[in-house]
């Protein structure tokens, strides 16, 4: 059994909706920037040391990472725009270096709550707000994800940046 592993699934921020501005395109909001940059202290608070990102390519989500002020290495892309839990497994497992301790996925409701409960179906998330990160243990190797039973997939922490 390989060593475990950390999962960061965040939503993004609060957006606004600009007249005439396709969905991929919304920017934060005033709101949604205060959350993204409060979610990013939250995430130093709690010790996380992420290694690499996946992103969406969404403005929304670009906007949210850099407000976090997490600076790793990152992998934008459409496999996390809008996209189902399979989708985003898939992501995680084509575009993760096997290296990496944690893993940091900005992403859209409803696919990373669903990610989550795929891979822990014990897992209590009630509600998954804008800047919601969810922290889940991973056992496997980051190109077993959602591949492979994984017993020692938990959420840790669900965490609601307010």
């Amino acid at each position: 059994m390989s060593a475990p592993r950390t999962l960061v699934l965040m939503r993004h921020g609060k957006s606004g909706y600009p007249a005439g501005v396709w969905d991929h395109d919304r920017p934060l909001n005033d709101r949604g920037r205060l959350q993204a940059a409060l979610a990013g202290e939250w995430m130093a608070n709690d010790g996380l040391e992420i290694d690499a990102v996946i992103c969406s390519t969404a403005e929304r989500t670009r906007q949210t990472l850099e407000r976090t002020e997490i600076d790793a290495p990152t992998v934008y892309t459409e496999d996390v725009y809008e996209n189902t839990p399979e989708d985003i497994l898939e992501a995680i497992r084509t575009h993760t270096p096997e290296d990496a301790r944690t893993l940091l996925v900005v992403g859209h409701f409803p696919g990373l709550p669903g990610t989550a409960l795929m891979l822990d179906d014990d897992a209590d998330i009630d509600g998954f707000p804008t800047s919601t990160y969810a922290v889940l243990s991973i056992g496997v190797p980051w190109d077993r994800v959602g591949l492979d039973v994984d017993p020692d997939a938990r959420l840790r922490a669900l965490r609601i940046p307010r």
